[in-house]
């Protein structure tokens, strides 16, 4: 079983930056694929960012609206995911959430297994 738990959430004024953090806990080891979604009132859950595992080395894929202004990142000896969010925009408000799977290694939230709780990002115009 993999726990995670999300922080770094916060308010903050458009142009601002923020870090987000997932701690992973459980059986969880480097070769699991972990991502980043948010979902904002009314709206589905969308993807944000993934780090996932070539074999060799670790690479993340981002989606085009995030692109150039995140970056995820992860310790693996922290067992930790960040996600650092430059540029912050009023529509990057969102409950973002961490999620890991042990198989899937995609952008679709349906096919990841594990959760966190979200955290709370508002950027103010």
């Amino acid at each position: 079983q993999v726990q995670l738990v999300e922080s770094g959430g916060g308010l903050v004024q458009a142009g601002g930056s923020l870090r987000l953090s997932c701690a992973a806990s459980g059986y969880i080891f480097s070769g699991y694929t972990m991502a980043w979604f948010r979902q904002a009132p009314g709206k589905e859950r969308e993807f944000v960012a993934r780090i996932n595992w070539s074999g060799v080395a670790t690479y993340a894929i981002y989606a085009d609206s995030v692109k150039g202004r995140f970056t995820s990142s992860k310790d693996n000896d922290k067992n930790t995911m960040y996600l650092q969010m430059n540029s912050l925009k009023p529509e990057d408000t969102a409950v973002y959430y961490c999620a890991a799977d042990a198989h899937y290694n995609g952008s679709s939230h349906e096919n990841y297994n594990n959760w966190g709780q979200g955290t709370q990002v508002t950027v103010s115009s």
